[in-house]
């Protein structure tokens, strides 16, 4: 009798575990992945997560008490939901603003008692005029061999960068590449300009909606050598490049920002606990400092928002992933990326328990789909997510060797695959890094198809039975 109990028993527990199992190599069926889909379609959780960021915080520059303020926001939402909080330190640069002002006070042909105000905005790590600013020849360049050619007219000068933004190129679904060749005549030119003995820089604004508005965003100078260093609206560079073809010009320029002793902040870390894979993490991330120009909407309160509500779609329906989900907002993407290298230290030995990364930094346009860095073999294991999200027109996987996202760039040159949302970025960087970048250009219904997006994604990835593999990159 006891030996026919034991056998019932062992049969009993052999089928709850069977069970069991059934009920985890279903995570990804069908059924699921569309009520995930369907339950983010109907939710403006994001939304008013994104609207408590924007509307009651503000912008977001490390090192500013609107970046200390948005940890503890975030934080305490997600405490709210019930996830891990860990807040992790990270010591960012504290670079800010001060006075900006410019006008062309020579140039031939210039009425008496006439200057022409140029509109600026300073570059993040600029350096400072004297108080009372200072007045040099403009010498205008559209490359990098033109100022090597120019060196001459360069030394004791205001160089200004002339590259145009190809906004025909970012409306044709190539905003990435748009932005980049405008990207580095910021990031580098100042440099450039410095080390050919340039008194100031200025680069035309790298982005679209020519409307006066400059679009900021970090420079590469370092200390002993920051000099003066501003964006300038496309129309003040396209003034200042007409009344340079008529002779010299010359500009009195004012900007006083300072470089602070790097100060303490954090990255706000929630995990959402796996089941029989817990010690293995799936991240689903976007970075919680913006620009000080505006309270930064879609660079990227969006990415925050929708990585946060993923832990919220899923308490929603009560689902529990196999690995564990780790959202983080990401602190000093904007100028510096120490967020995601701090993180990357403090966890590579560790790296190896990373399943797959997500990264979402390109605001909330039109999803169509999302972009993978995994091998050609493993693109066909996603077909199941794909179809699931087509109903949304969102069933797009684009494959990339490298998806060179920012702060998760040290997990995926470690090998980890990381992915990101596929939008519509054609109308991106006509807000993004300026004072315009507010809630009201966000459309609700594509932050809720963003969100359905990120959290099938992540469900999808956190339940995976097949290693999508690893591939560290070379350079």
């Amino acid at each position: 009798m006891k030996s026919a109990i034991k056998k019932t028993l062992s049969l009993t527990v052999l089928a709850s575990s069977l069970l069991s199992m059934g009920a985890i190599a279903a995570a990804n069926d069908a059924a699921t992945l569309g009520q995930i889909r369907d339950s983010a379609m109907q939710s403006d959780w994001a939304y008013e997560r994104l609207a408590d960021l924007t509307d009651l915080v503000g912008p977001r520059l490390s090192g500013s008490r609107g970046a200390e303020a948005a940890v503890e926001q975030v934080a305490a939402a997600m405490r709210k939901l019930g996830a891990k909080v860990t807040l992790e330190p990270v010591k960012v640069p504290h670079w800010v603003r001060g006075e900006e002002k410019a006008e062309l006070v020579e140039y031939a042909g210039r009425p008496a008692g006439i200057t022409q105000k140029v509109v600026l905005t300073a570059l993040g790590g600029s350096g400072a005029t004297p108080a009372a600013g200072l007045t040099a020849p403009v010498i205008v360049v559209r490359s990098f061999e033109e100022l090597k050619a120019k060196a001459a007219q360069v030394k004791g000068a205001i160089v200004l960068f002339d590259v145009v933004f190809d906004q025909e190129m970012a409306e044709r679904g190539h905003a990435g590449p748009a932005y980049g060749a405008g990207a580095r005549f910021r990031t580098q030119g100042p440099k450039a300009a410095a080390e050919l003995g340039a008194v100031a820089a200025l680069v035309r604004s790298v982005g679209g909606a020519n409307y006066r508005i400059p679009h900021t965003g970090v420079t590469l100078l370092a200390d002993g050598a920051r000099i003066p260093a501003a964006a300038v609206t496309a129309e003040d560079a396209m003034l200042i490049d007409r009344l340079s073809a008529r002779g010299p010009l010359k500009m009195h320029l004012t900007l006083t920002p300072q470089t602070l002793p790097d100060a303490d902040s954090f990255n706000v870390i929630a995990d959402l606990p796996g089941t029989d894979k817990a010690d293995e993490v799936v991240i689903v991330s976007g970075h919680l400092d913006s620009w000080d120009l505006s309270t930064g909407a879609h660079d990227d309160g969006t990415g925050v928002a929708g990585a946060m509500a993923v832990i919220d779609t899923l308490n929603k329906l009560k689902l529990k992933p196999r690995r564990t989900i780790r959202v983080i907002a990401w602190m000093n993407e904007e100028n510096g990326t120490q967020g995601g290298k701090t993180y990357f230290e403090n966890n590579k030995n560790k790296v190896e328990k990373h399943f797959a990364a997500i990264e979402s930094d390109s605001g909330a346009g039109r999803s169509f789909g999302f972009v993978g860095s995994v091998t050609p073999p493993m693109v066909k294991y996603f077909a199941p997510l794909t179809t699931a999200l087509q109903p949304i027109g969102a069933g797009i996987f684009e494959r990339r060797d490298y998806t060179g996202a920012a702060d998760t760039s040290p997990l995926e040159h470690a090998g980890v695959p990381v992915f990101m949302p596929l939008v519509d970025a054609s109308s991106y960087f006509s807000y993004h890094h300026t004072p315009a970048d507010t809630l009201d250009k966000v459309s609700p219904l594509e932050l809720k198809r963003h969100v359905a997006v990120m959290t099938s994604l992540t469900w999808y990835l956190a339940n995976m039975d097949e290693n999508i593999g690893r591939t560290p990159k070379q350079d």
